[in-house]
């Protein structure tokens, strides 16, 4: 053998050698993940977690099949099939789920074996709403009943309780979310990331990041919360720390047998990282977000990186690094005992640059945010219905719709923030949830409306109609001939816990129509002849829905006054009669004909409203309450920024970026159209060729009615246009307005200020905007306009005086936050499309100081609770002999008052668990009710005035036993909002955490205990308290 020859096989046999040394020293490794909380080191939560949204480039079914990944790879399957081999390697291993609607289609598919082992990882959770709901255009209602939902499936299969918030991605944060959807169900601590950029910055100098939240005044500290705020996003910390499959951050590379060896480095990342979070954090803690949207396809890819880090960071030594939850995390932080900041209000608006501000889907998608609060309004009926009927095992029930309206208040859901093709799936799912309530609600009232329904419900032979596209004018039960002997017969159920007097309003064919009461009484009517516009719309939207052309046309709108008592219903008859309804006097009103001295007045009652020469509205008086105001109503739209310009942002379904605004100006040449009756007066107005406008004064009524028809707003010049109407008074207003926070408690807003912090003014427009969801109104020391509105909009005050609304938006660009798609909603028939054309209400009254408050909450409840209506045909008989047309679940001289509302009375299943406390498995009731005056204390330099209204700001009482008059209450277990435990346990154990600052000077009202044998329940204002009610059974007889 040569000399190469030797020392090749030498450095062959060094190089084996070598090797057989290495994989002797490389062997498996056990990762010690079992670390905990540790005095005196910072402590690095590692909170692992995935944000799956129920619907956003995708559907919420694609998105859990993992379907349409053309658009976005991402299978919500695949995360829960994974995290369970993954979890059970390890019982140190954690995770953070929330949205229970994809949850809950995994769990329906999974064997009873791994449903146990489910069940044995499982602890207390976050959360556990059906989905992360937005917070702006939500009505509080909604938020309550999707994490009712929630919560109860929880509790039912797995024990547990909810009692951390986890609101990651909703936009921009609301006092009722921190108080009512925080404490009131039990929360301890809640976690989020939206908040202004100029908030962020400022709370990182003065680590302010974690804080306790005050949301309400009225409850003060007993509604105290603690709010964490995560430094930068959701998503793990600087430094790469992303691990799915296909990302790029380096791996904890730790085997030493082959190359890029990085364990020091990747120690020394983290180290950093939670050194610099630290840094602007109080205390020695500090949470690692350890995922982001439809992460952990393959869990193990993340935990075997997590597991790396905790084992090599803890044998570093400087900190300390933990499996960790946010219910870990909020025990340690509270352990420390030390007062934490004291925020109130709420996070609106939101900016995450100086020029987008996150305002513009307050409004976005209109017609979608219509349809969820009509449908929501009518849930709240149907449930009602539901349980005076009495819930069988038949397929009628409201589930459906249940699910449907929980989707819909995702965070990009009604927020309008979703592709065109996923809201037209939240609107599919909404309209087969309502067609099966409405198969519910047509039963019940056949049933609660025959003759002996009280002792049991008969054979059902009266098939009710129901009119869900009588905004568009389109009625086919009340448009049918009436000259053949037949009547339509209305019955009108009334949701409310009161008396309700209104106007019916429905399309009729023929100007021979007389009206009956329940008694036979003939009832004052008014036919007044339907707009041009209305009926335009009408024909077009019906064809575009149902696929063809309405079969009658009908030529007037019936009016008609109606009483309903509360929790109950009463029937009107509508017939052909020689002496008919009076047909109101029509009347134009030309403009370019007029003076300066000829003005137009309408109103047949105490309230009138004036027009000048020009045709404009100009004064609004009331003389009953002596209140009289000069004020214009207007219309305009904002320009939508392209994005073209030296900063890109582009106004788009999320932001609202405006490049100037463009007043518009009516066509002079085009007259008024004057409508006047014995029960209203009508001004119709076509403001431009896309804007029709109605302004109505009802004869019994003290508010302005503006109905609008606005659509398709053009783009033929390539500009996407915002349309605001605004209200223009000489009011002095101090730069001060209020709206309200989800529909409940009313903020004080201060253009182009916020209270905790020194904002610079980039936006000046869209920076003042706010969510308006029940209303907004000013005040100037005498007088408050109030305006209510039927939907969620965008509201501001941009100078004084002055309310604008936002009503449509039709806009050419994304705006660049992940929906890649143009906000450009159009409907399409005969081959033809255009842009959505929408319909809908604002509700404007004018009050004397302090006044407001009584029309705003009570009238305020009357929009989202409209009556139902439903229609039967009646051919000869009489319908009084075998019908009952009058009805009320109440005590006939008993309703609930004038503060009190009752929110929800549903049947209830409660599952009888083993692994903990026994709840009854009979049929329960829960019922929540409201008290709806406002605390809120105010401040004067020489008292202190308690309460939004003087009288109606206090204490409040209901009785139960007139309240069910016909039931025998046997027991009465008072709940957290969601009803998912007692009350009285969920306070005993909430956690109380320590405020800098002197103690709070508060006066805190609530209801006490109910006693079990007189059955009163108190409310303070603005509380809500929630009961599980057993009732005796009632052999033979159907409850009512």
């Amino acid at each position: 053998m040569g000399a190469a020859a030797r020392l090749a096989a030498l450095l062959l046999l060094f190089v084996a050698a070598a090797a057989a040394a290495a994989v002797g020293e490389c062997v498996y490794i056990p990762y010690n993940t079992s670390a905990g909380v540790v005095k005196g080191k910072l402590n690095v939560h590692v909170v692992p977690h995935t944000h799956d949204d129920v619907g956003w480039l995708k559907t919420v079914d694609q998105y859990y099949v993992g379907s349409n990944n053309s658009i976005q790879g991402a299978c919500v399957q695949n995360v829960l099939d994974s995290l369970v081999p993954a979890l059970l390697k390890d019982e140190n291993r954690k995770f953070v789920y929330v949205e229970q609607a994809f949850f809950q289609r995994w769990w329906r598919q999974q064997s009873d074996m791994i449903k146990d082992i489910v069940k044995g990882l499982i602890s207390t959770g976050r959360n556990g709403g059906m989905c992360m709901h937005d917070e702006a255009t939500v009505h509080y209602i909604d938020m309550i009943d999707q994490t009712t939902l929630g919560h109860k499936f929880i509790k039912d299969e797995f024990g547990q309780i909810p009692r951390i918030g986890w609101q990651i991605d909703p936009f921009g944060h609301s006092a009722v979310q921190a108080y009512l959807l925080g404490t009131e169900v039990g929360f301890d601590a809640f976690y989020f990331f939206r908040i202004d950029y100029q908030d962020r910055d400022t709370r990182k100098g003065t680590k302010e990041l974690e804080v306790v939240w005050r949301g309400s005044k009225t409850f003060g500290s007993s509604a105290d919360i603690f709010a964490g705020i995560f430094p930068k996003n959701y998503e793990p910390p600087p430094g790469q720390f992303y691990f799915e499959v296909d990302d790029t951050s380096p791996v904890v590379q730790d085997d030493p047998l082959l190359f890029d060896y990085n364990v020091e480095q990747r120690v020394d990342d983290f180290v950093a990282a939670a050194i610099a979070q630290a840094n602007i954090t109080r205390t020695n803690h500090v949470m690692f977000t350890m995922g982001t949207d439809f992460k952990y396809q393959y869990a193990e890819s993340w935990f075997r990186q997590m597991d790396k880090l905790i084992h090599y960071v803890n044998k570093d030594g400087r900190v300390n690094a933990l499996y960790s939850t946010p219910s870990i995390y909020t025990d340690a932080k509270h352990a420390e005992n030390v007062p934490w900041p004291l925020k109130t209000n709420d996070f609106f608006p939101y900016a995450d640059n100086p020029n987008a501000y996150w305002t513009g889907y307050f409004t976005s998608r209109p017609a979608l945010k219509r349809y969820v609060r009509v449908m929501s309004g009518y849930y709240l009926a149907a449930r009602q219905l539901e349980f005076f009927k009495g819930r069988s095992n038949s397929d009628l029930t409201t589930d459906s719709l249940a699910d449907a309206l929980a989707l819909a208040q995702h965070h990009d859901a009604v927020t309008g923030t979703e592709k065109q093709h996923v809201a037209n799936d939240y609107a599919k799912r909404l309209s087969i949830g309502y067609t099966q309530a409405e198969k519910l609600v047509s039963s019940s009232l056949s049933c609660l409306s025959q003759s002996g329904s009280k002792s049991h419900c008969p054979s059902q032979t009266t098939n009710f109609e129901q009119c869900p596209l009588l905004n568009i004018t389109y009625c086919p039960p009340s448009e049918m001939d009436l000259s053949q002997g037949k009547s339509l017969v209305v019955l009108l159920y009334n949701s409310l816990g009161w008396k309700r007097e209104d106007v019916l309003r429905i399309p009729v064919i023929s100007d021979s129509i007389v009206v009956h009461d329940s008694e036979g009484r003939e009832v004052e009517s008014q036919l007044l002849p339907i707009a041009n516009a209305s009926l335009h719309m009408r024909e077009k939207y019906v064809k575009a829905y149902l696929g063809m052309l309405p079969a009658a046309k009908p030529k007037f709108w019936l009016a008609f006054p109606v009483s309903v008592p509360p929790l109950g219903f009463n029937t009107y008859f509508i017939s052909s009669g020689k002496k008919s309804a009076s047909v109101s006097l029509m009347s134009t009103l030309h403009p370019s004909q007029g003076n300066e001295n000829s003005n137009m007045q309408i109103g047949q009652g105490k309230l009138k409203l004036q027009y000048n020469a020009a045709g404009a509205l100009s004064l609004y008086s009331n003389s009953k309450t002596q209140v009289e105001a000069n004020f214009e109503q207007k219309y305009k739209y904002y320009i939508g920024q392209d994005g073209n310009g030296s900063d890109p942002q582009a106004s788009g379904a999320y932001i609202f970026r405006p490049n100037g605004t463009v007043p518009i100006k009516t066509d002079g040449q085009v007259p008024l159209t004057v409508l006047r009756g014995s029960i209203l007066d009508e001004v119709h107005q076509q403001i431009n060729p896309w804007i029709y406008q109605i302004n109505r004064v009802y004869k019994g009524k003290d508010y302005v009615e503006t109905e609008f028809i606005v659509g398709p707003i053009p783009v033929d010049d390539g500009n996407g246009k915002e349309l605001s109407t605004e209200i223009v008074t000489n009011m002095a207003t101090n730069k001060t307005f209020y709206t309200d926070s989800s529909g409940r408690d009313f903020i004080k807003r201060i253009r182009d200020y916020r209270s905790e912090w020194k904002i610079e003014v980039h936006q000046p427009i869209a920076g003042n905007y706010y969510p308006v969801n029940l209303g907004i109104y000013m005040e100037d020391g005498s007088r408050e306009l109030s305006i209510l509105v039927d939907r969620s909009v965008g509201g501001a005050s941009i100078k004084d005086g002055q309310i604008e609304l936002m009503l449509h938006r039709r806009l050419l660009h994304d705006d660049g936050r992940g929906v890649a798609e143009a906000l450009n909603e159009t409907t399409c028939f005969d081959n033809q499309c255009e842009g959505l054309v929408i319909e809908g209400k604002y509700y404007l009254k004018i009050d004397p100081q302090g006044e407001g408050a009584r029309w705003r909450r009570t009238f305020g409840q009357e929009i989202y609770s409209p009556l139902l209506l439903a229609f039967a045909e009646q051919d000869g008989g009489n319908w009084e002999n075998s019908h009952v047309t009058k009805f009320s679940a109440m005590d006939p001289a008993y309703s609930l008052p004038d503060n009190v509302a009752l929110l929800t009375l549903q049947v209830q299943k409660i599952k009888k668990m083993t692994t903990t406390r026994a709840a009854s498995s009979a049929t329960t009731r829960v019922r929540r009710l409201l008290g709806l005056h406002q605390w809120g204390r105010r401040r004067s330099l020489e008292h202190q005035r308690a309460g939004e209204h003087k009288d109606l700001s206090a204490l409040a009482s209901v009785d139960l036993k007139r309240v069910f008059p016909d039931k025998k209450i046997v027991k009465i277990v008072e709940t957290s909002l969601s009803a998912n435990q007692e009350r009285a346990a969920m306070e005993k154990k909430r956690l109380k955490w320590k405020v800098e600052g002197p103690p709070a000077d508060e006066k805190i009202v609530r209801g006490g205990p109910v006693d079990p044998s007189k059955l009163v329940v108190d409310l303070g204002p603005m509380e809500i308290r929630t009961f599980l009610i057993n009732f005796a059974p009632q052999s033979g007889k159907q409850l009512m």
